[in-house]
């Protein structure tokens, strides 16, 4: 139990009681809850949060007329702040074990923590196609959870050439008459089984490479192919894959899945003992929502585990002879009782 310190030295050896790697709706909403249980804490941030992607969330709770990701992150950083959580703008390349703490290396300075918690999050794989990157978040989504629902009546693309890009396509049946496939290429590896529904629900599939996207202020129109075939379509949905930010987790030797996530317990903790992880990096499904409760489930493990170390290590008696010292610890008596 170490009391608060305001300013501290960038590369101090004094550990931050917990530093969270990552600015994102995870690591920001374990910052809120760290800061309330009046635990030194650091956020380290690159800027590269997924949610700046996200001009209009429409799914994240008590926002019934929608939000920016810009705008929840922005609120996220005010609400941590306000319980004395401090935040460096850096980028984490690798961590070890020092002692009893960690030490992080960034490419601007070197941190040291008694616990990590580790929101580094992902980044979706756009495809490779010209002009389709100003699309992004407007007309080109990711997440058929997130967006499907944005996207009713429209005519609608999937960009994919496995069994997740059948799936997509068979679930916006739903929202919309008229869903295409388009692999970007020759290549296609489904199963017997989806190409097989793929048939039965009579949706079409385009296997020539895509090779350019028109669309007026990232609001797509159409799509061309490679044979000089164009498509119609209003929205594009990509199931490329994810790049997870795993390296803090490896250069620690956390365990991964083979997708690459960080693998967590139901309390957020890895296999490494201190170290935690939440959000998009582990294999929980990806939305904002989600993330920010994982960070709430981590900052309460985290402040449990770092309780108990405190009865364990004496720090909490210390803390309470220094109050007993120099703090007023009984209440005045107003009326003494009878017995």
């Amino acid at each position: 139990m170490d009391e608060k310190t305001q300013d501290r030295p960038n590369g101090s050896r004094d550990p931050w009681e917990v530093i969270v790697v990552g600015g994102g709706l995870a690591g920001l909403s374990a910052a809120v809850y760290l800061g309330r249980s009046k635990r030194r804490t650091l956020v380290i941030e690159s800027g590269h949060s997924m949610a700046v992607w996200e001009p209009d969330v429409e799914n994240y709770l008590g926002f019934p007329q929608g939000v920016s990701g810009e705008d929840l992150l922005r609120r996220g950083r005010e609400q941590a702040k306000r319980y004395e959580v401090q935040f460096m703008r850096d980028e984490i390349v690798a961590a070890h074990r020092d002692g009893d703490a960690f030490l992080l290396r960034g490419r601007q300075n070197q941190y040291f923590a008694r616990r990590l918690l580790l929101a580094t999050g992902i980044t979706h794989m756009p495809p490779e196609i010209p002009e389709v990157r100003a699309c992004l978040g407007r007309s080109l989504f990711f997440c058929k959870d997130c967006d499907a629902y944005r996207v009713q009546g429209a005519r609608i693309g999937i960009i994919g050439h496995n069994n997740e890009a059948v799936d997509y396509a068979l679930a916006m049946l739903v929202y919309s008459p008229t869903v295409v496939v388009a692999t970007n290429g020759p290549y296609k590896v489904w199963d017997h089984r989806h190409g097989g529904w793929l048939e039965e629900y009579r949706i079409p599939v385009y296997e020539q490479p895509i090779v350019k996207v028109e669309h007026h202020n990232g609001l797509i129109h159409s799509i061309g192919f490679q044979d000089g075939a164009e498509v119609a379509l209003d929205y594009l949905f990509a199931t490329r894959g994810d790049l997870c930010h795993n390296d803090v987790a490896q250069s620690l030797g956390a365990k991964l899945t083979a997708q690459g996530e960080i693998d967590v317990d139901d309390r957020m903790l890895t296999s490494v003992s201190g170290v935690y992880a939440a959000g998009c990096v582990t294999p929980a499904n990806c939305q904002m929502i989600i993330a920010a409760g994982q960070g709430a489930t981590a900052a309460q493990a985290i402040n449990l585990d770092l309780f108990q170390e405190d009865l364990r290590t004496q720090a909490l008696r210390r803390y309470r002879e220094r109050q007993i010292r120099h703090a007023k610890t009984e209440p005045e008596i107003l009326h003494k009782g009878q017995l």
